[in-house]
């Protein structure tokens, strides 16, 4: 939620969800990043999660041989053509990859974070002229791929198309400490979720200085997950307001004409409100 807010595009690995509960009744995130289990590959199950969340971006798997490479290619191939206007990345662990692999409709994932492989390995000269995706590492790493995969160079290959970086070492941290340009600080009595939000925060106000933050953010595109009322919020008779976002969260949202949004505790509250005021939905 925190890092959707401040404009990252959030996903999950296939073995894993975003873990809401029945009692986030007013959230509706977005699922637009799906990585694979890339210590227990299997393509069947990744496939069958896929088609169930259908993400905008998808880590398909790592190719360490050429018959890795031809297999992902083959899944992708047909993915592109059931899924237009999604991205598709494969990692190259090999050099046959690089030939096999389609530019077209395939982005490579330049492996960055705790891979036995990394990009540097195989060479960041073998990723330039294609879309490139920077997969984990911390954001100071990524720069530096970035300058490597796009930096003039003397015999004038063309740069990478780096359209995208992903990590969760805010989430990984989040009960210890923030992270920053300066290095990891501790977070005090911050809770778990202040923690990830004030690494966010840092991550993307790093990559804006550096000019590699987009132009339009995934909440520009998805909207809210979280509904905000317009005028009052209602709460169960001898309640407080609402007063922060995560009691927002578990609220009831009814829309209603000449009252717009309003927010309820529960559903009997919500339902009891609209019989007694008798407020018509919009």
């Amino acid at each position: 939620m925190e890092a959707f807010k401040a404009g990252f595009l959030v996903g999950n690995r296939e073995d894993s969800t975003f873990q809401l509960t029945e009692e986030h009744t007013n959230v509706d995130l977005v699922e637009g990043f799906l990585d694979n289990d890339y210590e227990d590959p299997d393509l069947d199950r990744f496939l069958e999660e896929y088609r169930e969340r259908q993400p905008q971006v998808a880590v398909v798997g790592d190719a360490y041989s050429e018959r890795d490479a031809r297999r992902y290619q083959n899944v992708i191939n047909g993915l592109s053509a059931e899924f237009p206007y999604r991205r598709f990345i494969v990692a190259p662990k090999c050099e046959e990859a690089f030939e096999i692999l389609d530019p077209e409709t395939t982005t490579l994932g330049y492996p960055n974070g705790k891979s036995d492989i990394q990009g540097e390995d195989l060479g960041p000269a073998k990723f330039r002229g294609w879309d490139t995706h920077i997969l984990g590492g911390n954001p100071i790493d990524a720069y530096e791929a970035i300058q490597s995969l796009t930096q003039p160079t003397l015999d004038d290959r063309p740069p990478a198309n780096v359209v995208g970086f992903d990590t969760n070492v805010p989430l990984r941290m989040a009960y210890w400490e923030y992270w920053t340009p300066e290095g990891w600080q501790d977070n005090g009595s911050m809770t778990p979720r202040e923690t990830a939000r004030r690494s966010y925060e840092e991550i993307k106000g790093y990559l804006q200085e550096k000019g590699v933050w987009p132009d339009t953010e995934p909440v520009e595109l998805y909207g809210d997950p979280v509904e905000e009322p317009e005028e009052w919020i209602w709460m169960d008779a001898g309640g407080d307001p609402i007063s922060d976002l995560e009691e927002l969260e578990k609220a009831y949202i009814g829309q209603y004409e000449d009252r717009g949004k309003v927010a309820f505790q529960s559903e009997a509250e919500k339902k009891f409100t609209e019989y007694r005021e008798g407020w018509q939905r919009v």
